[in-house]
């Protein structure tokens, strides 16, 4: 099991387990994390699980794909450290890895 640390804009902090090739954002859902919508159900249309992964963590992942720059144009708030968690998937790389979540997601 991969750990998944998300903070939420207020400072609450959600450690969530995720099986190997599941995505952040449904491990998320699975956990009731709140701050995390995923209304497209993970099918990168919709942006409503945004996330801001932390300093520490970025070199760690691949750059987003075309589709996720699109649909992160339209978030509110993007920062450099914004990706869409439906395009992270768990893995032994990311083992530990911390999202810090926005006030809002639309």
């Amino acid at each position: 099991m991969v750990k998944i640390h998300l903070i939420e804009h207020n400072g609450t902090r959600h450690v969530v387990e995720a099986e190997e090739g599941v995505s952040i954002m449904q491990a998320a859902i699975n956990n009731m994390v709140p701050g995390i919508l995923g209304d497209c159900g993970g099918s990168c249309s919709c942006a409503t699980c945004h996330a801001y992964v932390d300093a520490a963590w970025s070199d760690k992942l691949s750059a987003p794909s075309d589709d996720e720059e699109m649909m992160l144009d339209g978030v509110l708030e993007q920062k450099e450290s914004s990706r869409l968690t439906c395009q992270l998937l768990a893995g032994p790389m990311l083992d530990g890895i911390v999202l810090h979540l926005p006030e809002r997601q639309c």
